[in-house]
């Protein structure tokens, strides 16, 4: 019997191919959205995850804080107090610096371009690595002599100097002031997406280096942030309650005065944003599902109207009330799980698209796509109910009288 009724179902729909797929696209468009968009909103927050990991998600950044009013000299950090919580704290720190930074324009030959700088210690790549394409690293040397030596990424040198292999050249900047000659040392690349790159505000026009954390503090040391990177597997909310209750003990301050900012405080916030806006729209574009039942309850009314006199017929020749609302449940069904499936098609194929025009590992969970085509045929049987119910309630006298 079950069968039989999809048999028939099929047959009807191929009957009126135009308004069975004009009927379907309600749920086709409704369907396809709600996987689009549910895949990008985890694609989003899989890519923030990665960005994240980029970044250092052990990483958190210390600094007396903003609020207060009674800043005094001593509140700043200098070179040796962030030794000493090293050398305190040991091998639960991974690296710890000043987080030093400057802009400014660099020069070389008749080329000028914008540089963001970056002021690190020798050891900065055990926690950001790169891949070293010519010449070598910052060494303790550079960083303990501030030697105006500096490690260019890639693509910077490449815009600076015409060549990717700038080990040797040479280029002059002013930074805090003071003007100097730095010599490049080292290339390196690190692999991003142009999407990621976007996302971590990288300019295409703005050359990106590293120079020794010395020479951004350099005359007095005095150091605003304390940016370390805690071992992997840390318990951060403990270990940053350590961090700067020891840094309020010997500053001679409260730890409640000091502003602290983890990398996995950032990562939660912005996956919760994420997930809420997710599923916000998700909802919006299911809305859209009612519409596509409305049309599939629509067109079944239609249905039942053309087809009074074979209804009548049925049940003439000794077909069941129930027999005719499974008929007609069964086609509805049908009707808005191939449109389920077709917009899941859609749905996929452009997602995927998207991916690989931009470079991104697309997440498409299959849980939703099964949730999705099982919501479309309960959509179908639920707008189908009342047409069906019509349809097997027919008086078969008055069926078999219609015209």
């Amino acid at each position: 019997m079950f069968l039989e009724n999809m048999s028939m179902a099929f047959h009807a729909i191929r009957a009126n191919k135009l308004r069975s797929f004009l009927t379907m696209l309600g749920i086709i468009i409704g369907i396809g959205s709600v996987i689009a968009i549910v895949s990008i909103g985890d694609t989003m927050r899989n890519m923030f995850a990665e960005l994240y990991q980029d970044v250092g998600i052990t990483q958190a950044i210390i600094s007396y804080g903003y609020w207060n009013d009674d800043w005094r000299q001593e509140d700043y950090f200098n070179l040796a107090e962030l030794e000493q919580i090293q050398e305190v704290f040991g091998d639960q720190i991974a690296y710890i610096d000043s987080r030093a930074y400057a802009s400014a324009e660099v020069r070389a030959g008749r080329g000028t371009m914008n540089f963001e700088f970056d002021g690190i210690k020798e050891n900065y790549i055990d926690v950001q690595p790169v891949t070293m394409v010519y010449g070598r690293y910052l060494n303790e040397g550079d960083i303990l002599g501030r030697r105006k030596n500096a490690v260019m990424n890639a693509e910077s040198a490449r815009m600076l100097y015409g060549t990717e292999n700038a080990v040797g050249k040479t280029f002059r900047t002013t930074i805090y002031g003071y003007t100097d000659e730095y010599t490049v040392v080292g290339v390196y690349r690190k692999e991003m997406s142009p999407f990621q790159r976007l996302m971590m505000g990288g300019s295409g026009d703005t050359g990106e280096a590293y120079i020794p954390e010395t020479i951004l503090t350099w005359p007095n040391d005095s150091i605003y942030y304390c940016r370390l990177f805690a071992a992997e597997g840390t318990d951060m909310t403990d270990f940053m309650n350590r961090v700067t209750a020891y840094i309020a003990k010997i500053k001679d301050r409260k730890p409640e005065d000091y502003y602290v900012s983890t990398a996995v405080e950032e990562m939660g916030s912005v996956d919760s944003v994420m997930g809420a806006l997710s599923a916000a729209v998700g909802g919006i574009a299911a809305i859209s599902l009612v519409v596509g039942g409305i049309g599939i309850m629509n067109i079944m009314l239609v249905s039942v109207t053309e087809r009074t006199r074979e209804i009548g017929i049925r049940k003439a020749l000794g077909a069941r009330t129930r027999d005719v609302l499974v008929q007609f449940l069964t086609e509805s069904a049908i009707l808005s799980a191939c449109g389920g499936v077709i917009g899941v098609s859609l749905a996929v194929s452009l997602v995927s698209l998207a991916g690989v025009l931009l470079q991104l590992d697309v997440i498409i969970r299959p849980s939703v796509i099964i949730l999705a085509v099982s919501f479309s045929a309960i959509v179908g049987l639920f707008f189908g109910i009342y047409p069906a119910s019509r349809a097997a309630n027919a008086d078969p006298i008055e069926a078999l009288r219609y015209e």
